[in-house]
Order: C-alpha cells, then structure tokens, then sequence
C-alpha cells in the first residue's frame, strides 16, 4: 500500500479530534517521553522495604561496557565469600578484569574454530554473515562465566583492578573484532585451499599470540601468582601468599558453580515447560560447560527463587532491564509510564508475543538479594545491579540497588540461577535429558 495525500489529510484531521494526545503532546515535547509520563504513584507503592533481605554490598560499577552477566556472578560469588571469611561488608571485590581477559582469548577461540567450521559455506550463509557479523563481544550467560571461572579460578580485584579498555570497551572489541575478521578471511583462505590440519592449527596459534597481545596491552596481563590478606570482622589478620587464581578460587569460594542451574521463562508454544535447551553458537570456551536451560512456569520460577533465599543465598538472574524502568529512582514495575494513554492506543502484546518479535528479550544480568512477601506471595523483590550508584553526578537507585514488581518480574524476567538443591527430583531429571538445540538466530542467544 502507497501512502497518499488522502491518508495523510486522514491522519491529520484524526489526529486534531485527539484532545488527549494535544496535552500529551506538549509536555512530551518540552519534557520527553518517560518523563511526561512517569506514573509517581507506581513508585510510591514500590519502597525499598523487604520482608526477606540477605544482601546489603556496595554496589560493583561496569561502567561502559557490556560484562553485566559477569559482575552480576562475581557479586554473587563476592556474598558467600564474605560470609564465610567474616569479611566486611563493602571491603571486597573479585576482579572482574581477570575474567573478562579470558572471556576475551577464549571467545576469539571459539570464533576462529566456528570460522573452519562454516569455511566451505558461502561468505554470504546466514551462519557465517552472523559470526562475522559480531566475532566477539561483551556479552554472555551464567554457564559461560563459570566455564571461565572453573578453568581460570578468580582473583581478588586488588590483584588485577581494571583498565581504562574494561571499563569502557568500545575501543579494544572495535580493534579485536577487525583482527578476527582478517583472521577469518585467512583461516577461510587455508580451509578451501586444502591445506592441512597441522598448517591450519599453526596459524590459529599464532592468531591467538596476536590475540592475546591485544587483549594484553588494554587490560594488562593476569597475574601468575598473587597474595591475599584482610582482616576479619573479628579484627583478627589473615595472609595467604603465592597463591595462583585456581587455589585460591578452590580454597575460598565455598560454593561449586556446577551445582547451579539455568532455569528460564519463555512462554511460547515452540518451547515446551518441563524440557531442557540449548543454543547453537551460544558456547565459549571449546570442550568447555555448554549453555543449558530448563524452561518452566512462571509461578514455579518465583517459588524456587524465593526458597534460594529463605536459604540465605542470592539469586543471579537475567531480565529487560530496560522496559518500564526508572535508573535514577531504581524503580522496575508495570504502570510506570502511561504510555497508552499519552498515544491514545493500548500495547497489547504479552510476554511471549513481546519475546517472538523481539520486542523484549533478556538483555542484562543482575542479583536478586531480596523479596517481599505478602501471606507468603511475593509483592516486591530487591535487586544488586552493577551501575554503581551514583552516574555523572545523578544518584541510580538506592545506593545502586533497584526495587523490581512482582508483576514486572512476571514480564520481563526470562532466567535465574537455581542451586540443584532447590530444584527436586523432576526438574533434576530434566539435565539429564538430551537437549533441544536452538538455532544461533533465537532471541535468547546470549552472544
């Protein structure tokens, strides 16, 4: 259909009857969007108060860069250690730096194997146009983070702090993606020449030399050996000296990442509950813990959430962070804004409508350290992010933490990160199945 000059006159004269519109329209013009029609009663039935609250860190900043899922489970990490050190509270971090210079070789490994893989397909395959499309970038899962904590251990943040290329890392994937993309073009080159397995496996490592050269210089190199003291809430000085990143993730992180499970909410029919998934693509580290995720209900996600916490432990969970949500007031709930009345038309897709036509889709990872509950329902639940708390002079949230509806939770919540035990015997049965691959282009591709 042609838009004519009558669709527009029709339109025009539509619009005029729009009393409503006509009000709406001068203060969105003055004021924008959110802030014309921000709903101050939604956040005045949203305090900062919860009956369950078993996390009061100070917040972790990623500043400008895309490691959310990676701060979300170091915090989570940083709890159980600090408890079980006595440490105090705001005095410790786990570097986040450390992490994300292996997250950085391993998925530029990744990358050059997907790159053979797909060699003898057309440069224009949907599949090759997406890995050389982004060869790398920020960001990631739960599953992904523990690969690279299980092979690489942690670091304190005072053994490796971060650099000006973490902390905003526009600059080094920029750099790092046009050195993947021409060894891409090389690897293809030797592929379809028929050159032989031992020549192609030279040239990747000399790849990843240059590689890691690169993530060297903007991050600084991970130390070999580091030492660890602090001194307790009890006053008492504790030394640990020597110690590599392994030993010391093995001695003083008191939890096993393996015993940690995915569990999703996508409500749409391709994607029965009760059945455990996978996604082509989705993996980093070769050999390494693949993205795997049990989707169920939604009410059965809240309940296995709310008993992690009764159990004293966080939950690491991903969201849209972004739909009907205030930064600065830390505010996450349905009713917000009103936009259907500023527009004078109601959007009425549900989750799962909003998830096929990626119109919401989980896109940041935080920690859950709290919940309300109301007659054993929750109301409300309290949120740790990683956007510091405070952004150019302008507060974010309560001291960094957000307060998230329950039925914002119900919409736009799509993962958290279960301990297997509060899973029972019928989701457990479910990692045991054969999963159901994803194909690389679904919504909830992490990568």
């Amino acid at each position: 259909m042609q838009i004519t000059n009558d669709d527009i006159e029709r339109m025009r004269t539509g619009y005029k009857d729009k009393t409503g519109q006509h009000i709406a329209q001068r203060a969105v013009t003055k004021n924008g969007i959110l802030e014309s029609t921000q709903n101050l009663e939604v956040i005045e039935d949203h305090p900062f108060v919860y009956s369950i609250d078993i996390d009061s860190e100070a917040v972790a900043n990623q500043a400008q860069s895309g490691r959310c899922w990676m701060f979300a489970a170091l915090n989570l990490l940083r709890l159980h250690i600090e408890k079980s050190l006595k440490l105090p509270k705001g005095t410790f971090q786990l570097s986040q730096n450390y992490s994300y210079f292996y997250d950085k070789i391993e998925k530029a490994n990744f990358f050059h194997q997907a790159i053979i893989d797909t060699a003898l397909d057309d440069i224009n395959d949907r599949k090759v146009t997406f890995l050389v499309q982004t060869p790398q970038q920020d960001g990631g899962d739960w599953d992904l983070i523990a690969a690279i904590i299980k092979k690489y251990g942690v670091v304190p943040k005072t053994a490796m702090d971060e650099t000006s290329s973490s902390i905003n890392s526009a600059e080094l994937n920029t750099v790092l993606n046009r050195k993947l993309r021409q060894d891409a073009q090389k690897l293809r080159e030797m592929v379809r020449s028929e050159a032989s397995e031992e020549e192609i496996t030279a040239a990747r490592r000399g790849m990843l030399d240059d590689v890691y050269s690169i993530v060297s210089v903007a991050l600084g190199t991970p130390p070999e050996t580091f030492d660890f003291e602090y001194r307790d809430t009890d006053k008492n000085y504790h030394g640990d000296f020597g110690l590599t990143a392994l030993e010391f993730y093995d001695k003083y992180v008191p939890v096993d990442l393996e015993d940690y499970v995915g569990i999703i909410n996508v409500p749409i029919d391709s994607m029965p509950y009760g059945k455990l998934y996978g996604i082509d693509l989705s993996n980093e580290i070769i050999k390494g813990r693949p993205n795997r995720y049990i989707n169920v209900d939604m009410e059965t996600m809240k309940k296995l959430a709310i008993e992690q916490l009764k159990a004293g432990q966080p939950v690491w969970f991903g969201s849209d962070v972004l739909q009907s949500s205030d930064i600065h007031k830390g505010v996450m709930a349905m009713g917000l804004y009103g936009l259907d009345e500023a527009f004078g038309f109601e959007f009425t897709q549900d989750k799962g409508e909003r998830f096929l036509y990626r119109e919401s889709l989980p896109t940041h990872a935080m920690v859950i350290g709290g919940v309300d509950l109301v007659d054993d329902k929750p109301t409300r639940w309290k949120v740790e992010n990683s956007w510091g708390a405070n952004v150019d002079g302008q507060k974010v949230g309560n001291n960094g933490y957000f307060v998230m509806g329950d039925d914002w939770m119900d919409q736009f919540t799509y993962e958290v990160v279960i301990h297997k035990d509060h899973l029972g015997d019928e989701l457990l049965s479910v990692l045991d199945t054969e999963p159901i691959i994803l194909p690389f282009w679904t919504t909830f591709n992490p990568l």
